[in-house]
């Protein structure tokens, strides 16, 4: 099957699940929410969704008690008439309740995909934080789970939901822009010399199932930076190729899901990447250092990460630029700017473009959780469905693959396959630790 044919079937595919085979809404127009994790971000959707008058919640989960009691605090500070929750520290005791409609999933990246694939068996429908999976196997596998079980799934890529991104989309798609060979996404940041730190492995926090935190990924002692929670930053998880895949899949995914909307992308033909840690001093895993390379039919785009040194590229420290014949738009979370190309006609410049500038309010968030509530009762695909958080997360994995094994590999985005490198294809997907198991 050809990318043609493949995008052609994949939209009809889509058409005819928004129709076949609905679920009823909620009973009532309530809506009883579960929020599974309710560390930092997790506490972040949590006040988002507070906002939306028909959401109940109903119950919050996470390992560690002393997050529950903050994201108590949360509710009790916003609004102390409203009753508390009830809490849980094993997520199965919140898919097991009946008055359950939908689970928030705000764990670890690594539980992302076991935890909203238990929840479409338990017939709830699932909003499921970015990345959804650790490998590209476990995202396939959650859109085959939404679709058997006819759960509305909708990622956290709330970008999706902000009007001034809708709009930038639109700019691209309408050929204002001209021909656009060259797109560029990065972040840049300087943490050095320590990043992190290096912390010595201890016994965990009181408070803590360090077990249960570690869930599907192999056994390992307690290291505060493998937790990660701390005050002043978002937990350091992230940097560790157990639990997640870096600032490629926590931050890129955000960039190159707009790339590939923009752009009417299902995937890479060919992915090539470099750097590794560089500059740090700490115990992460991840790269502090990064440029992957991405070959499109007609068009290349680039990802890219440092951590030694943060100058500004376009007068920001990360975005997106689609670069086309006739302008270039910048465009972040504050709104985009286009820039025009110019010519010289008879010694004169002449614009190819006219320049334009949208600021914008960082609402995303509140709008894509009222996304998610509207769904559940329309039995719609929402605007971040899991087939799209599936393919803007698998392009980020295979940037991580490509610097991870250090091979220029080719992908076929119909079969989700790589067939020119075994040590690429190795990496797709991964061992459970017994007795986690991923079924459909």
């Amino acid at each position: 099957m050809d990318r043609r044919e493949f995008l052609k079937t994949s939209a009809a595919v889509v058409a005819a699940s928004r129709t076949a085979g609905a679920l009823t809404p909620p009973p009532s127009d309530r809506v009883r929410l579960g929020f599974i994790g309710v560390g930092r971000q997790g506490r972040g959707l949590l006040g988002g969704f507070l906002k939306q008058r028909e959401a109940d919640v109903v119950v919050l989960c996470d390992v560690y008690k002393p997050s529950l009691d903050e994201a108590l605090g949360v509710i009790a500070k916003r609004d102390p008439e409203r009753r508390l929750p009830e809490t849980a520290g094993d997520f199965r005791r919140v898919l097991d309740r009946s008055d359950i409609d939908a689970v928030v999933v705000a764990s670890p990246d690594h539980w992302h995909a076991l935890q909203a694939v238990m929840a479409c068996h338990a017939g709830k429908d699932v909003y499921v934080e970015k990345p959804i999976s650790v490998t590209i196997d476990e995202g396939r596998k959650m859109v085959e789970a939404a679709r058997k079980h006819k759960r509305i799934v909708q990622v956290g890529t709330q970008q999706r939901s902000g009007v001034h991104f809708q709009k930038a989309v639109e700019v691209v798609q309408s050929g204002r822009l001209g021909k656009i060979t060259f797109v560029r996404t990065w972040n840049y940041g300087n943490s050095t010399p320590a990043g992190i730190g290096n912390p010595p492995d201890s016994e965990p926090p009181a408070g803590l199932d360090w077990d249960l935190w570690l869930g599907p990924a192999p056994k390992r002692p307690f290291n505060a930076n493998r937790f990660g929670i701390a005050p002043d930053r978002w937990s350091s998880f992230r940097w560790f190729w157990d639990y997640a895949g870096g600032m490629m899949t926590d931050w890129g995914v955000h960039l190159l899901d707009i790339v590939l909307w923009a752009m009417k992308s299902a995937g890479p033909e060919s992915v090539s990447a470099t750097g590794g840690k560089l500059a740090l001093d700490d115990n992460r895993e991840t790269p502090d250092t990064l440029f992957v390379t991405y070959q499109f039919p007609g068009w290349v785009c680039t990802y890219e990460h440092r951590e030694g040194n943060a100058r500004q590229v376009e007068a920001h420290g990360y975005g997106i630029a689609f670069h086309g014949t006739d302008a270039t738009m910048f465009v972040d979370r504050q709104g985009y700017e286009i820039f025009p190309e110019t010519r010289r006609v008879d010694n004169r410049p002449v614009p190819r473009a006219e320049a334009d500038a949208v600021k914008t309010s960082n609402s995303h968030g509140e709008d894509h959780a009222r996304n998610f509530l509207d769904c559940m009762k329309s039995r719609q695909l929402p605007i971040c469905d899991i087939e799209i958080g599936h393919r803007s997360t698998a392009t980020c994995h295979l940037g991580n693959i490509a610097v991870r094994t250090g091979e220029r590999f080719r992908w076929d985005s119909a079969r989700e396959a790589i067939s020119d490198s075994k040590a690429a294809a190795r990496l797709l997907a991964r061992e459970y630790r017994s007795p986690w198991k991923l079924r459909v």
